[in-house]
Parts: C-alpha cells; structure tokens; sequence
C-alpha cells in the first residue's frame, strides 16, 4: 500500500476492504475480533463463541497487532490453542484518541496495508 496514503485514508479503505469481504462494515472491536479469530490456532467451536472467548479474542488482537511495535511478545499456544503473550514494553498511555490510532496503525501493519 502507499505509504503517502495517511492513517484515516488507510484505515478507511482497510474498512472498505472488509465491508466488501464480509459485507457488513466493520468497527474497531469487529476487525480486533476478525484478528483474534486469525491467530487462534484451537479447535473452532461452529464458530460460536462465549461473550468470555470473543473477548479473549480480543484481547489476543490486540496483543498480537501491538507486538509489531515491540510492546508484547509472543510465549506460547495453550494447550487448547490460545495463544499466551508476554508485555515487553509499557504501552504509552496516551489519550483514548492516541491509543486508538496507536492501533489503527499496528492493524494496517498487520494487513499490510
């Protein structure tokens, strides 16, 4: 992808990208989610999972789309394929708009956007 595209125009067209695949546009917690499911390597339950699990699958977007900056670093899988994430450097904590472009950014690196 262009790198003279800036984030917004990225993120919008990563967010048209999805829209088109899934067709339904996307939010943040859709496309941490989406990630989430990409880096489980358990067993999919008929794709159902519990409120517990879809935040779990969050929580492991998030950790797997911030170990691109070095902020995390990946341990192991579970024996039930949940991956395991270790902090390696304190995340900033900025502004909720700071964190959230902090991600944006990790995620379009993770598309390869």
């Amino acid at each position: 992808m262009n790198q003279e595209l800036n984030l917004e125009q990225r993120w919008h067209f990563l967010n048209l990208m999805l829209q088109e695949r899934f067709n339904k546009k996307p939010d943040m917690e859709a496309i941490l989610y989406l990630i989430g499911i990409n880096e489980y390597r358990g067993r999919m339950p008929k794709y159902k999972f519990s409120k517990e699990e879809k935040q779990d699958l969050m929580h492991i977007a998030v950790c797997t789309v911030l170990s691109l900056g070095g902020y995390y670093k990946f341990s192991f899988y579970d024996q039930d394929g949940w991956p395991h994430f270790e902090e390696v450097n304190k995340v900033p904590l900025n502004t909720m708009k700071e964190q959230e472009e902090l991600l944006k950014a990790y995620i379009l690196e993770y598309f390869d956007m």
